[in-house]
């Protein structure tokens, strides 16, 4: 079935990333929603190594602030909520309930190169597909990779195999802080048929 122009307007042609935000709060009970629709979304051998920290409170956010570069600062501040998506290094042990038609976890074990690749490639995916559930039930998204991994890891996974890949801010985007639409690439500078 495809989506109407409605929908795919929501979650691509006018989507924005946000970095302006309402000073409206964002429920925990939405957050598990979108969770709860992203995770259906495909990844290697169902391995969902994604792991999400919703950073809400003012003390989890100062220890945030503290990892940021100076130009994601305020927006980090100002959000109703940051999302830390990470991955897990050792995700192949939820593979025998994940994937339990074949022995995935054998796939994986001892062999780390395998494991950080599919753990970075599948939890990015991961996080793609969580802006776009946010988009879907109603809330904006401002993704970043300008933080201190280093710090975020050490003030929130420390002691875990679990390590940050990026940060997406969400809330009720204020319109008036965007600016004008940035051009992207036609399909012949960035794509092929063959």
């Amino acid at each position: 079935m495809r989506l109407d122009d409605r929908s795919l307007d929501t979650l691509f042609r006018t989507a924005r990333t946000h970095s302006v935000w309402l000073d409206k709060p964002v429920s925990d009970d939405l957050l598990v929603q979108i969770y709860d629709l992203m995770k259906w979304a495909p990844t290697s051998a169902n391995s969902s190594p994604a792991r999400i920290i919703f950073v809400k409170s003012a003390s989890a956010k100062q220890r945030l602030l503290s990892a940021m570069i100076p130009g994601n600062v305020d927006k980090t501040r100002t959000a109703p909520v940051t999302a830390i998506i990470a991955q897990d290094h050792e995700f192949y042990n939820k593979l025998p309930h994940l994937f339990p038609h074949a022995d995935a976890r054998s796939w994986f074990a001892g062999n780390q190169s395998l494991i950080d690749t599919t753990a970075f490639r599948n939890a990015t995916l991961q996080g793609a597909y969580l802006m776009l559930a946010a988009r879907a039930l109603g809330l904006d998204a401002g993704p970043m990779s300008g933080f201190d991994n280093d710090k975020v890891d050490q003030e929130f996974f420390s002691g875990t195999h679990i390590k940050s890949n990026f940060l997406i801010n969400l809330g009720y985007g204020d319109a008036s802080g965007l600016f004008p639409r940035s051009p992207r690439l036609a399909f012949e500078d960035a794509a092929k048929i063959l």
